[in-house]
């Protein structure tokens, strides 16, 4: 039997090894080297992530009168064009630092492109710090009607439409907002595997001590609404009146900018406002172990009509690391839909799906490689100052 090059160590009996599964840092690393993935300016070291690829914007954006997709006989561009003939859009110059309105559709090439193997498929997600920010970013391809997918053997450009939902944002050619996830094949989550995880690397902690995981189409998790013993802050409410925020600064604007910090009240709950937008944490501190990733499940009417997490990858390592860690929260970014809901402490709130790599990174998620929210509690985007 003759072995995809990709793969070789497919061959071997390697228990840390499958023919299935994300493909970590190192093999995202092989198909950017085999030309599988190129770009219009050369892919960096950084833009690798422990299970994931950073994509970065071109200079070519366009702001459009409303989301779209292709049809399976279309090209984005295609559609694009047709938008400017019939003034439906307008093209936007990112070679230099540009304002992305607030409420308005923004379709950006991106500086990647993909030319798949066979059996390599892509899905993506906004980075952490987008969703942090209530800026909604979907990748889109040629000849689809899915967002955030890439078909297998995909070969062709790559776009990402951009929502700022509350914040204006500044950003410019090179920024990052949205990451691509790579696949071999498609193995299904499984709750007894994710049973047998947690028993053997325990995937959640309260405080200083494993928790009891509640495992059932995936990973649950509560809202903290407690708060720590330090202060008496359960949550960060987004400020309604527009602010410019430029996505390449850190620890840059004053928390008062942009955010009204939410005191505990005596009965443990929070009213959510319609269409405002918060930012919570679980209950549980999370460990993603080497040999996988998860994902979060953005939205489940079952646990009420509000939506959680736009960023929804958690990397190999996140709240792993050395034995000092002990989980990390996850930070949950919240909105709730049309009418008032009332969340109380410890109240499922969301899930998240575990899914195995084709084998461990050559890196995990932390400190070592720049990661910035991995010793996090309740923590905003890597723009605003904490203290």
């Amino acid at each position: 039997m003759t072995v995809n090059y990709l793969f070789p160590e497919l061959a071997t009996s390697s228990p840390r090894v499958h023919s299935t599964g994300i493909l970590p840092q190192q093999k995202i690393e092989e198909l950017v080297q085999s030309g599988a993935i190129s770009a219009s300016h050369e892919i960096g070291c950084d833009q690798v992530q422990p299970a994931s690829l950073d994509l970065r914007l071109s200079s070519r954006c366009f702001r459009v009168q409303a989301s779209f997709l292709p049809n399976r006989a279309s090209t984005v561009m295609t559609k694009l064009k047709e938008m400017l003939e019939h003034r439906e859009a307008v093209e936007v110059d990112l070679s230099k630092p540009t304002i992305l309105e607030k409420g308005c559709v923004y379709v950006a090439l991106l500086m990647e492109e993909l030319r798949l193997p066979p059996e390599i498929s892509g899905r993506a997600n906004p980075k952490s710090t987008t969703g942090r920010l209530d800026v909604l970013t979907r990748l889109i391809t040629d000849y689809s009607g899915e967002f955030e997918k890439v078909k297998t053997a995909y070969k062709g450009p790559l776009y990402v439409e951009i929502f700022p939902s509350t914040f204006s944002i500044l950003v410019r050619e090179g920024t990052r907002l949205n990451q691509l996830r790579l696949l071999r094949g498609s193995p299904p989550p499984s709750d007894s595997k994710l049973t047998e995880l947690h028993r053997d690397e325990p995937v959640v902690y309260l405080e200083d001590q494993p928790g009891n995981a509640i495992i059932s189409n995936g990973l649950w998790l509560s809202v903290d609404l407690e708060g720590s013993s330090r202060d008496n802050i359960v949550g960060y409410q987004a400020h309604p009146k527009t602010v410019i925020i430029d996505f390449e600064q850190k620890d840059y604007y004053p928390l008062e900018v942009g955010w009204q910090p939410i005191p505990r009240d005596d009965r443990k709950r929070l009213l959510l406002e319609p269409d405002r937008f918060y930012l919570l944490a679980s209950k549980e501190r999370i460990r993603i172990p080497p040999t996988h990733a998860a994902e979060m499940i953005a939205y489940d009417p079952s646990f009420g009509e509000f939506r959680i997490h736009y960023a929804g990858f958690f990397d190999p390592g996140f709240g792993y690391g050395s034995d000092d860690v002990l989980g990390s929260r996850a930070v949950l970014e919240v909105r709730s839909h049309k009418v008032p809901f009332m969340l109380e402490d410890g109240q499922v709130i969301g899930r998240l799906i575990f899914e195995r790599l084709l084998c461990p990174p050559t890196t995990l998620y932390g400190a070592s490689i720049g990661s910035s929210y991995q010793y996090q509690d309740l923590r905003l985007g890597k723009q605003f100052k904490m203290s």
